[in-house]
């Protein structure tokens, strides 16, 4: 059901970095990306696939963690995820990517989840140390980051506390808790018949 989806598709931050994602299943996560709604039909995205050790180990130094966790410098060896796929909008095809990137990430992150996987969209990232890294030609820009792998932590979605803090942290169990703001409160206005 994709409401269950979408609850348990949360941002992973610590995987089991030890288990393989091959190279199959990131096609079939990107395919689900291809057949997503592209603004215009326009279709400008291109994807970087890597599931080898080696590559990641050169791709992680490029990726910025979980800016609310300050004494957390992001998930240790061991923990870091076993793939990643690479967003970049060509630059040839068009000069705005709108929100394709968004609804790519969306359906690779729910496709991952009914998997078994989970992930993390990244958009803080060292993105001249990603081109070189990756040797990305100027004409594509760098969108995101989607690092991949089996969970190694659990994360919760709580009720917004009443001090309307909505920084996530984790607890002494090293639960990651996520506070969401009520039903109530995101929708502002309700035209009935």
């Amino acid at each position: 059901m994709l409401a269950e989806l979408v609850r348990k598709n949360r941002s992973y931050r610590r995987f089991c970095q030890g288990v393989p994602i091959d190279m199959g299943a990131l096609g079939y996560l990107v395919n689900l990306a291809r057949l997503s709604a592209s603004g215009a039909n326009r279709q400008p995205l291109k994807y970087i696939l890597s599931s080898d050790p080696e590559m990641n180990a050169r791709i992680f130094p490029c990726t910025r963690w979980a800016g609310y966790l300050k004494d957390w410098k992001g998930p240790e060896e061991g923990e870091r995820p076993a793939a990643y796929i690479v967003i970049l909008g060509d630059t040839e095809v068009s000069k705005d990517f709108g929100c394709d990137h968004g609804i790519a990430a969306q359906s690779i992150m729910l496709g991952a989840t009914e998997a078994g996987l989970g992930g993390c969209m990244l958009g803080a990232l060292d993105r001249d140390g990603l081109r070189r890294v990756l040797q990305i030609p100027e004409r594509y820009e760098i969108l995101l980051v989607l690092a991949l792998g089996k969970p190694r932590e659990t994360v919760v979605i709580e009720d917004l506390g009443p001090d309307g803090d909505i920084k996530y942290w984790r607890d002494s169990e090293g639960v990651h808790h996520v506070p969401k703001r009520p039903f109530a409160e995101v929708v502002l206005q309700r035209h009935k018949r």
